[in-house]
C-alpha cells in the first residue's frame, strides 16, 4: 500500500537549518518549566519508555515529537541518572527511519537479556488518516550505551487475524524461564483487549492467544493501551490504560483514564483473576504508566503527566508536558499504593517547619514553586478542611477535605491560564478521614503531586500559575492542629 504523508510526519534528520535552534530558544525562558521533572527542551513529550536501571544508572526514555507541541512522528528521546536526581540529556535514542516504522517509534518497555538492554517498541504504519497497521520492534543498548535496532526488524510484522492496525504497546517479561510480551490491542468490533506472544530467546515470537481479563469492562471501551504486569507483595498486578470509560461518580473524570488490577495471572490459560481493581491516580493529567525494577528490585513507577487531546497553555510556546516523579509501589490490605521515592530527599536544599492550631486560614510563608511540602492536620475538629498552593488574589489550586462526607477533592479552576475546563475542574475521591491526615505534595513551577496518607489517594495536576501565585495557605471551618516541614528544591535536569 502506499504510504501516508502528512507534513508532521517527519523526523529530526529533516530538520531545517538551524529550525531546532529555533524551537530551543522560543521556549527556554518559559517560567513553566519544571526544575526537576523530566521534561522536552522543545516539542511535545508523552509515554515513558523503556524504563530500567542497567549498568549502575537509571534509564528513562519518552516518546518525542520534536518540530511542534502536537502528536507527529514520535521518536524516542532519552535522559539518564545515577540517583533519580541528576538528569543527563542524552542524545536520541529511537529516530523513526525505516520503513517498519514509517510512522513512527512507538511505545513499549526494556529488558534486560543477556547483559544487553532489549528496548521493544511499536513499529507505527499509517497508510491513510485512518487506515494503519504496526510492527513490534527491537533496538539493544550495549553496556558502553551503544542503541542499535535489530537488523531483522521487524520481530513481529502486522497485527494477528481479529484485531484493527490498533495494536502497540509491547510489555516483555521472564517468567518461569519463558519469554512473553502483552501488547495493547483492539478487537475487529472495535472492543479493548489484550493480546500475548511468547518467546524461548526474546526474538522470536509466536502469537498465543487473547488474555481474559476477568474484568466487566463496558463495550464503550475500545483500546486497552500501555498494559504492564508484575509481581509485587505476593500479588499479581496489571497497569492499563483503557480508552473508552465512562465517568462513574468519582472514577474516570479524565478523557483517558488508568486502572491497576490486582489478582492472579494464569500465562497457560492465559487468564487474569482479579481480585481488585480501581483508577491508579485521580488527578487530571495522569497516563500511559510505566514499571520497572529498581537497584533493590523495587517497583517504580513513571506516568506521562499529560493528557491527549487536551490543549495546554505550552502549546503556544511549542513544547507541552512532563513525566510525574518515579514513584515507589506497594500493596497494602489489598490496595496498591504509591509514594515518592526516597532518593528525592536529595534535592532538598533548605528545610523550614511549623506548626499551630488553625481556625480558619493561616499562611505558610513561601517565595518559590518549587519545593516539597509534608503537612499533619492532626485533632480535627473541622468538617471542610485543607490545603491551597499556587495562591494569590486571583489565584489557587484547593485540595479539600470533607470529613462529613469522606471525600477529598481538588479544585484547579482558579487561574488565569485555567484549561481543559470542558473535562471539568474538580476531581475527587473517597478518603477516611479520622482525627488525622498526612498530606506529602511536590510542587514543580507548573505541576503539582499530591500523596496523601502514604499514597492510599495521589493526585497529579498540572497548572499554571502567574509569576506572582507562590502562597500556600492552610484552611478549616473548624479547629485543628497543622504541623508542616516545607523543602526547597533544587534544580535536577537542564531547561
Amino acid at each position: 500500500m502506499t504510504r501516508y504523508t502528512e507534513p508532521k510526519y517527519r523526523t529530526l534528520f529533516d530538520a531545517k537549518e538551524n529550525e531546532l535552534e529555533r524551537l530551543k530558544e522560543k521556549s527556554a525562558n518559559s517560567p513553566w518549566k519544571p526544575a526537576y521533572h523530566i521534561h522536552p527542551q522543545f516539542g511535545l513529550l508523552n509515554d515513558p519508555n523503556g524504563l530500567a536501571y542497567f549498568n549502575g544508572e537509571y534509564h528513562v526514555f519518552y516518546q518525542w515529537y520534536p518540530f511542534d507541541a502536537i502528536h507527529g512522528m514520535k521518536h524516542w528521546a532519552h535522559v539518564k541518572s545515577a540517583d533519580f536526581v541528576n538528569w543527563e540529556r542524552l542524545p536520541v535514542a529511537l529516530v523513526p527511519v525505516e520503513e517498519y516504522e514509517s510512522h513512527g517509534a512507538y511505545s513499549g518497555n526494556a529488558l534486560e537479556v543477556d547483559g544487553k538492554l532489549h528496548l521493544y517498541y511499536t513499529g507505527n504504519i499509517k497508510y491513510g488518516r485512518v487506515e494503519r497497521s504496526a510492527n513490534q520492534c527491537l533496538a539493544i543498548m550495549d553496556q558502553d550505551g551503544t542503541i542499535t535496532k535489530y537488523e531483522n526488524n521487524p520481530l513481529i510484522e502486522g497485527v494477528p487475524d481479529g484485531y484493527t492496525g490498533h495494536v502497540r504497546d509491547p510489555k516483555v517479561f521472564n517468567r518461569d524461564g519463558r519469554f512473553y510480551m502483552l501488547l495493547g490491542a483492539q478487537r475487529s468490533d472495535l472492543t479493548g483487549a489484550i493480546v500475548v506472544y511468547e518467546s524461548d530467546n526474546a526474538i522470536d515470537w509466536a502469537f498465543k492467544g487473547e488474555l481474559d481479563l476477568k474484568l466487566d469492562l463496558p463495550d464503550s471501551v475500545y483500546m486497552l493501551e500501555c498494559p504492564d504486569v508484575f509481581e509485587l507483595d505476593d500479588h499479581d498486578v496489571l497497569v492499563v490504560s483503557p480508552q473508552g470509560l465512562k465517568a462513574d461518580g468519582h472514577d474516570y473524570q479524565n478523557l483517558y483514564n488508568v486502572i491497576y488490577v490486582l489478582g492472579k495471572l494464569d500465562l497457560d490459560s492465559l487468564t487474569f483473576e482479579v481480585d481488585h481493581y480501581q483508577e491508579l491516580d485521580k488527578g487530571f493529567d495522569f497516563y500511559a504508566p510505566q514499571t520497572f525494577s529498581g537497584k533493590k528490585n523495587e517497583r517504580l513507577l513513571f506516568a506521562w503527566a499529560g493528557m491527549g487531546e487536551v490543549d495546554y497553555p505550552t502549546d503556544q510556546e511549542s513544547w507541552a508536558h512532563c513525566l510525574s516523579i518515579p514513584r515507589q509501589l506497594s500493596v497494602k490490605n489489598g490496595r496498591l499504593l504509591q509514594k515518592p521515592v526516597h532518593e528525592l530527599k536529595q534535592l532538598r536544599t533548605k528545610t523550614e517547619t511549623d506548626e499551630a492550631i488553625v481556625v480558619g486560614s493561616k499562611a505558610i510563608e513561601n517565595n518559590t514553586n518549587q519545593f516539597e511540602l509534608e503537612v499533619d492536620f492532626a485533632d480535627i475538629e473541622s468538617n471542610q478542611f485543607g490545603l491551597e498552593l499556587f495562591v494569590s488574589e486571583t489565584e489557587g489550586l484547593v485540595l479539600e477535605m470533607d470529613r462529613t462526607a469522606q471525600t477529598v477533592s481538588l479544585n484547579r479552576e482558579k487561574f488565569e491560564a485555567a484549561f481543559g475546563g470542558e473535562y471539568g475542574f474538580v476531581r475527587t475521591s473517597p478518603l477516611k478521614i479520622n482525627q488525622s491526615v498526612k498530606v506529602q505534595v511536590f510542587v514543580d513551577r507548573s505541576i503539582a503531586e499530591i500523596f496523601i496518607n502514604g499514597g492510599e489517594v495521589v493526585f497529579t495536576a498540572r497548572v499554571f500559575p502567574k509569576s506572582e501565585s507562590k502562597g500556600i495557605t492552610v484552611f478549616g471551618d473548624g479547629k485543628l492542629k497543622v504541623s508542616y516541614q516545607k523543602h526547597k528544591l533544587a534544580q535536577g535536569i537542564s531547561i
